[in-house]
């Protein structure tokens, strides 16, 4: 099986390349820029389909929140018309497409873990452009796979579990916002379920449980409370440790609105492809782990 994934630096693109090593049934290619660019939706038909895949994950993406507010035309250029052209490649060589998006496209307003028929409401320019990028990839009539994700960590990158270490290398306190909620998700483990969905998909011809689905870490926590954990298990391990101060989100503005409820509901991925990531704390020590050890 030959997984093409756009993007060659992300998270979940460099976990996949790593996941494919030493697997002679799998061949993971990334494809990224110059060769591709959603930003230049004429790349992308000929990139993809230069590399003959078996499956399509549509990975890259525009991820600055932030800067997304003043950058909305390049947000939406990258994160809709590019994801949408990524998903016409796939129609067009009649392969699936595996699509990442973001719990981002709702408001946070939610009581409870959001199932994949909850309405959307996203609350800035980043989660609008990410929508927008689900309804592009419906709409280009393509065999689609549609998950939405939250709190991305991973060895790899910029991501919220390397910034807490460098910050408590050279800090004895950090301030972290207590009062938004989700579920940590490694992109080790996106990438395993990623894999196991697609495997389910290339050997079976008569698979039709195509859609959207909610795949994140098992069990939550807030942004302290991950914090705390990462921060403990580094001084398990001899790497850097801070105390953590609960703060609240009005104390840490920032221009981009966050939801203050991003848990997301896994049960219809664990149903349909029979597989559930680890508890978050579990992939959490996985990741510090290989920073010292």
């Amino acid at each position: 099986m030959r997984l093409v994934v756009t993007g060659r630096e992300g998270q979940v693109a460099m976990s996949l390349l790593e996941a494919g090593q030493g697997r002679p049934a799998l061949e993971v290619i990334a494809i990224g820029r110059p060769e591709l660019d959603l930003a230049k939706p004429a790349t992308v038909i000929e990139a993809i389909a230069a590399s003959k895949p078996d499956i399509v994950v549509s990975a890259a993406a525009y991820t600055a929140v932030d800067q997304a507010e003043d950058e909305p035309d390049l947000a939406f250029a990258v994160n809709a018309v590019g994801a949408g052209r990524v998903a016409e490649a796939a129609r067009r060589l009649g392969v699936p497409v595996i699509h990442l998006s973001t719990d981002y496209v709702f408001d946070g307003s939610a009581p409870g873990a959001y199932l994949e028929t909850d309405p959307t409401a996203p609350l800035g320019v980043y989660g609008a452009s990410k929508l927008a990028g689900e309804q592009a990839v419906v709409a280009a009539g393509s065999r689609h796979l549609i998950l939405r994700t939250a709190w991305v960590y991973s060895p790899f990158g910029k991501n919220f579990v390397k910034t807490m270490l460098r910050l408590a290398a050279d800090r004895d306190e950090i301030t972290v916002v207590a009062d938004q909620w989700g579920n940590p998700t490694s992109a080790l483990d996106i990438a395993d379920a990623i894999l196991h969905a697609a495997a389910m998909m290339h050997g079976d011809s008569s698979f039709t449980a195509f859609g959207i689905y909610h795949l994140a870490g098992t069990g939550e926590t807030n942004w302290s409370g991950f914090a705390r954990h990462i921060l403990d298990t580094s001084r398990m391990f001899g790497g850097p440790w801070a105390r953590v101060r609960d703060i609240a989100t009005m104390d840490y503005p920032t221009k981009a609105r966050r939801p203050a409820n991003s848990r997301l509901s896994s049960a219809k991925f664990a149903e349909v492809f029979g597989w559930r990531a680890p508890d978050w704390r579990q992939s959490t020590e996985a990741v510090v782990r290989r920073a010292f050890v």
